[in-house]
């Protein structure tokens, strides 16, 4: 039984050794970029009807957010101060009131328009709906257990409560080759594709999937994300049976 014990403690044969916490070298900072420049592409290409404004004043403001960021951690995100985490909430804040705000305007345009005029709009909800994913994911990220920066970089015993259960986190009791991969074993921590994961299934599946929030912001994100793509997917579904009559 204690050659058992060890052999969990120590790792499986072949299994890379991962650094200790304050000697990582921190999350990509290129994958938040390209989310980040995905959702303002998406606004980009919406309709004139649609529009926040004259077409380049959101995403001007979007990119002026962002490109302090990138100097602040341009490779990696191992650096954090008052300012720069305030900016980063901003940004994800602003594309994510726009895009609620579109989704009104869609909701009037499509309720308003008539059948054979609203391929585009349809295209629209599309948009709208992808930058619900992307925005809710950037969200997540951001805020469960200090953000990226806090995740990597702080002793575990520092990090904020979790916003989150994902399954890497109860997962030490099972099978050796489930459990070496857990967040007691191999100290894992959340990137930024798996926030987007749990946006697509809470977009899709209108409720959480294999990762359950825990906090009341985390709920109310997931309601709003929800109630949305709901709103966006029943849009699209009646119109569609409006087309075929």
């Amino acid at each position: 039984m204690s050659s058992e014990r060890a052999k969990r403690q120590n790792g499986r044969p072949g299994l890379p050794r991962r650094h200790p916490r304050h000697e990582r070298r921190g999350e990509a900072r290129l994958p938040g970029v390209i989310a980040t420049l995905a959702a303002v592409l998406l606004y980009l290409a919406l309709p004139e009807s649609l529009l926040v404004g004259p077409r380049y004043v959101l995403p001007a403001l979007e990119i002026l957010l962002l490109v302090p960021l990138i100097a602040v951690n341009p490779r990696r995100l191992t650096r954090q101060n008052r300012f720069s985490r305030t900016l980063s909430l901003v940004l994800v804040g602003v594309i994510g009131v726009g895009n609620l705000v579109v989704l009104g305007l869609l909701v009037r345009a499509l309720v308003s328009t008539s059948v054979e005029a609203g391929g585009p709009l349809l295209l629209a909800a599309l948009q709208v709906w992808a930058t619900d994913i992307i925005v809710f994911g950037l969200a997540f990220w951001e805020l469960d257990r200090g953000g990226p920066v806090v995740r990597t970089q702080a002793p575990r015993s520092e990090v904020p409560l979790a916003d989150f259960r994902f399954s890497q986190d109860e997962n030490h009791d099972a099978v050796g080759e489930v459990a070496d991969g857990s967040s007691r074993s191999s100290d894992w921590t959340p990137a930024l594709v798996d926030y987007l994961y749990v946006s697509v299934t809470n977009s899709t599946a209108f409720s959480p999937t294999d990762t359950m929030p825990l906090t009341t912001r985390a709920k109310l994100l997931m309601s709003v994300e929800s109630i949305a793509a709901l709103i966006t997917s029943l849009l699209v579904i009646a119109r569609a049976v409006g087309a075929l009559h």
